[in-house]
């Protein structure tokens, strides 16, 4: 369960992913003037202390960008850092590039082999927690042959990007895997294990994330 706690944030999350969306190297270029948020998923941090949301972002151009943040309450890794954000009611946040925070990877590797599904999220009143009706929907395939048994240590990720491709590799020494998430989503079939998700205007599953053992170099 994830709480939104309400509050005023500044920048707005909508201003600081157009601000630095445009400049990533997995956006494929195109016309990036305007991102509108189709929807967006979250998953659970056991320990209660970071944040995980990833945007989907429609650009005018007619694609669907996949952008996953984390929101921590104190500095994580600098070089990831996206922007800090001041929050009414949490304080100041920290926002990193979810692809390269082990919190975030950890969770998504374990939803997808777990046949795991996306956070719910609660609104924090005077009257306790509602539950925030939720349009988008992500799941995991779970067990699926072929597919890693254990969902690694992503302490310490190595992350690489290949066109509007992000791939992401676990230290070999620790299980050896790969999360592969397409940063422009589309709906074509990828083997693997997935998480597949739906929002507002994608009515069939698409991939958002393939975990895979992770072959060895090739001598």
């Amino acid at each position: 369960m994830a709480v939104h706690h309400p509050a005023t944030i500044a920048p707005t999350k909508r201003e600081l992913l157009q601000a630095w969306v445009p400049r990533q190297p997995w956006t494929g270029g195109g016309d990036l003037t305007e991102l509108t948020p189709v929807g967006s998923y979250r998953f659970d941090d056991p320990d209660g202390e970071v944040g995980m949301e990833t945007h989907l972002l429609a650009t005018p151009d007619g694609r669907v960008l996949q952008v996953p943040l984390t929101y921590r309450g104190t500095p994580g890794p600098p070089d990831t850092l996206v922007t800090t954000m001041t929050h009414t009611t949490l304080g100041d946040r920290w926002i990193h590039d979810g692809c390269h925070d082990p919190v975030l990877l950890t969770a998504l590797a374990t939803t997808v082999l777990h046949g795991g599904r996306e956070a719910d999220l609660d609104e924090a009143t005077p009257d306790g927690l509602t539950l925030l009706p939720a349009t988008t929907h992500v799941r995991g395939d779970g067990p699926t042959p072929g597919a890693p048994t254990h969902p690694g240590d992503w302490t310490h990720p190595h992350v690489e990007h290949t066109g509007t491709t992000t791939v992401v590799r676990a230290p070999r020494h620790n299980h050896g895997l790969r999360l592969v998430l397409p940063r422009v989503v589309h709906p074509v079939p990828v083997p693997g294990a997935t998480l597949r998700g739906t929002w507002p205007g994608q009515d069939t599953p698409v991939v958002l994330a393939v975990l895979t053992p992770d072959p060895p170099p090739t001598p």
